[in-house]
């Protein structure tokens, strides 16, 4: 190959040398480099040769499909071979490799599979991530896993990571690793902050922005949707405006001879306006523009662990994304951004994207974990450690899957996890594989994976779409949408080896089938309640009173939403109840209903919290009984304890000392951190506890302070003491405050006569603040210098008190007056 990347044009040949040089001594390297800067082509060509890599190929992951086609193409381009020979790339449902091939560029989660066929990655000589600010799960566990492998099995495999906008110094302590930096060559933009937008009116608001923006400057212009429903509005709408300029959507999901014509320059020469999402940001070099219009939204994808499910979002960008969008316009010459927002508003966004990792469904995660042979996920190097309530969730979901028991993957789980899927998609494949449901599941799979083809009003019935993907499949229908489906459809039946099928749908056997993939989702129409069910996870949702659906016994759910309150159904198969028998299940319950009284224990028929039979449980199990006892604390303990003042007083005591003494490790003994860890300290006094009046009788004070060991016992009482001594003979309460602030005593001034200093608590390093009251305990002072109130302010408040209180006595010297705890008159003249 006589390709000399050091003969290109593009800034990031400056640091050629500097990364060669780096990878030589370490094995893990992080390169900064602005879009456009030819970091994606450039050093995976530049390293190819590298003495260090041995014949071992080089694998490169990029975030999204379009991505790694076009990067993969723009590589062979340049050493003047074919796709598939040199280079050559691997998406989903998609390889473009050979036995030749010495790189390859995949899409992130095909190398966590390649991870698990090879821990080692024997044949892989260097991993590059690119584009990592991106911040995708995907990425992030690829990065975990190889991070593994490289400390136990192969600290010769280098690892780099690519970024236009990271966070450095958190990643550089984290890898431990140098960083090759290019300035880059970005053409200064200028910046229009085009006022607030009205997300009702984005298409609207947007397409008169471009109208705007394409008069008053030259080249092609770039827009920034949320999504494909925004862009397609926005493009009816300039098609009409703008008869001369040829319009191109660019979406992940838009057809791949339509993205490329996106891209490239108009073949008629005329001026273009590509109307992107996110796919746009990075990676991707479009040519031509020279303007930017940013509507400021992206949509996202959350996942809620309580409810199991996600959702989509739409969200304002943040800064680091922001500055990538505009700085499309700067790429090939001077450019400008219109962003569709104010300065003030700009100010306020997020600094850095929120990872992936945050907000995912991570029930793949966990499911690779346990491939991997790790039980706990938080054992792995993680740039961002993922959430312990989302990988709890993802546990249950797969135990419920039989993929996991006891948090080890079993059989099943692994054949789950040889399929390109996620877990619930593959296990409901499985099981059709079984139940010789093949054709009908990999069917629902493709509808289930990809947008509803059908409009919303045709309601909820998955069914319709299944028989609308068939008619597509014989020719009788038609519709863009249904070719995505059945090419996904075709690679399910690829890999089962089925021939399609296009007779009559069974909806009950689609109902089993979704019930497969989602058990927490089974439904039993709610008595009385028109269109309402009763979810197997507990949940409740609606469907339209109209609905083909709505008046069936019992739906699968395939699609429900994951508001608070009643959640709204957007796909559903109806379902046998003969069919659910395998899913019924004995089971002792026993919870806790304030309502109710307190305790209860059943013996149910159950699916999930689906109660088909229930008989009262005689003989309890006295663990369960507390179990389900705490549980209740731990969500409404507040209400059900008795949290009164001395308990408030004793917890401020304790959180004072603890910011006081950080290094004496207090235990935090906020009442949210004791409900939740109630389990610890208030089981062994719960095995009486039959209802709400029981619990209100449990002397919390008593509890919580014998739960500390005995040293810190004696040691609160001598650092933050419940009560001080005054001259009067009083020992008078201290109120402590849980910021750890100066504790208040507020005592009578005629208490006080000749106490000369503020009292001091935690072994003299910190005053109280006195409240000094009248002899109706009215606060007239409050100082945390008592010395100097009785050299100056106390004659001032004398005046007052003895106009207020003229039968009492109010001496003139405070310092030898005696400190009564009583009254004591004034003496009669």
């Amino acid at each position: 190959m006589s390709f000399d990347p050091l003969n290109i044009d593009l800034p990031v040949v400056d640091i050629i040398s500097e990364v060669r040089s780096n990878l030589k001594k370490d094995n893990t390297l992080i390169v900064n480099a602005p879009p456009g800067a030819g970091k994606s082509t450039l050093l995976p060509l530049a390293l190819l040769h590298e003495p260090w890599l041995e014949g071992k190929k080089i694998l490169m992951l990029e975030p999204r499909r379009l991505a790694a086609r076009s990067i993969a193409y723009r590589m062979s381009e340049l050493i003047s071979d074919d796709v598939g020979k040199t280079i050559g790339y691997r998406i989903r449902f998609e390889n473009r490799t050979g036995s030749d091939t010495k790189i390859e560029v995949l899409t992130e989660g095909i190398l966590t599979r390649m991870i698990h066929s090879d821990n080692a990655l024997e044949g892989v000589g260097l991993v590059i991530f690119d584009e990592f600010h991106e911040r995708s799960i995907h990425a992030d566990v690829a990065l975990a896993l190889c991070r593994e492998a490289q400390q136990v099995l192969r600290p010769d495999l280098r690892i780099m990571i690519m970024s236009a906008t990271l966070n450095m110094p958190q990643l550089t302590e984290l890898l431990n690793a140098p960083v090759s930096e290019s300035q880059g060559r970005q053409y200064p933009v200028e910046v229009i902050y085009d006022g607030e937008s009205d997300l009702m009116m984005l298409p609207e608001m947007t397409a008169k922005t471009v109208k705007k923006a394409v008069k008053e400057n030259e080249g092609d212009a770039l827009v920034f949707f949320p999504g494909e429903g925004e862009i397609r509005k926005c493009e009816e709408l300039l098609k009409r405006a703008l008869p001369d300029f040829v319009i191109h959507p660019l979406y992940g999901k838009l057809p791949q001879n339509k993205q490329y014509s996106a891209i490239m320059p108009d073949k008629k020469g005329r001026r273009k306006i590509v109307l992107a999402t996110s796919i746009a940001e990075t990676s991707l070099t479009i040519e031509g523009i020279k303007i930017v219009v940013d509507t400021g939204y992206g949509r996202t994808s959350r996942f809620d662990p309580k409810s199991g499910l996600s959702r989509l979002e739409t969200v304002q960008i943040t800064k680091d994304s922001a500055d990538q969008r505009a700085g499309r316009a700067g790429r090939l010459s001077a450019g400008v951004c219109y962003r569709m927002w104010t300065k003030a508003t700009h100010e306020r966004l997020g600094e850095h994207r929120v990872p992936e990792i945050m907000e995912a469904d991570l029930a793949p995660l966990v499911l690779d974990m346990a491939q991997w042979g790790i039980v706990d996920a938080h054992q792995l190097t993680w740039l961002t450690p993922p959430p312990k309530g989302a990988l709890s969730q993802a546990s249950d979901t797969l135990h419920q899957l039989d993929a996991l028991q006891n948090g080890r993957i079993t059989e099943h789980g692994k054949n789950i996890h040889r399929l390109p899927c996620h877990p619930r998609i593959a296990h409901m494949l499985l099981m059709a594989e079984d139940d010789d449901m093949l054709e009908l599941a990999s069917d629902v799979a493709a509808i289930l994976e990809e947008r509803d083809p059908l409009p919303r009003e045709s309601g909820i019935d998955i069914n319709l779409r299944i028989e609308a993907l068939r008619r597509y499949r014989t020719g009788k229908g038609q519709g863009k949408k249904f070719g995505r489906i059945e090419k996904v459809a075709a690679s399910y039946r690829k890999l089962f080896d089925k021939d399609e099928e296009n007779g009559p749908v069974d909806p009950y056997a689609t109902g089993v089938l979704l019930a497969h993939a989602y058990p927490e989702r089974i439904a039993y129409a709610r008595p009385g309640n028109n269109a309402q069910f009763q979810l197997a996870n507990g949940k409740y949702a609606m469907a339209g009173h109209r609905d083909d659906l709505a008046h069936e016994p019992w739906l699968a759910i395939a699609n429900v939403d994951a508001r608070d309150g009643m959640g709204k159904i957007f796909m559903a198969s109806p379902l046998n109840p003969k069919d659910l028998v395998p899913l019924v299940k004995e089971q002792e319950i026993i919870t806790w209903d304030t309502r109710k009284g307190g305790l209860i224990a059943t013996r149910d028929m159950r699916i999930g919290c689906i109660v088909l039979q229930s008989k009262p449980l005689p003989s309890p199990d006295s663990k369960h009984l507390v179990k389900a006892i705490s549980e209740a604390v731990k969500t409404e303990g507040a209400n059900l304890l008795n949290f009164d003042e001395s308990v408030t007083q004793w917890q401020n005591r304790v959180l004072s000392i603890r910011k006081w003494r950080p290094q004496e490790n207090w235990p935090d003994v906020s009442t949210q951190t004791l409900l939740i860890t109630n389990e610890e300290w208030l089981s062994p006094y719960l095995d009486q506890v039959k209802k709400p009046e029981d619990l209100k009788k449990i002397n919390l004070v008593d509890i919580l302070h014998h739960s500390l060991d005995w040293e810190k016992q004696t040691t609160l009482d001598q650092l933050a003491p419940s009560r001080i001594n005054v001259p009067s003979g009083s020992a008078v309460k201290l109120q402590y405050l849980a910021d750890g602030s100066s504790p208040v005593l507020a005592v009578r001034l005629q208490e006080v006569f000749g106490l000369a200093d503020t009292p001091k608590v935690n072994e003299g390093k910190n005053s109280v603040l006195m409240h000094l009251l009248s002899p109706g305990f009215k606060p007239v002072q409050v100082t945390s210098d008592l010395r100097s109130f009785w050299d100056n302010a106390y004659f001032e408040v004398k005046k007052e008190l003895q106009r207020r209180y003229p039968k009492h006595s109010w001496p003139e010297d405070p310092w030898t007056a005696e400190a009564l705890r009583g009254v004591k008159k004034r003496d009669k003249k």
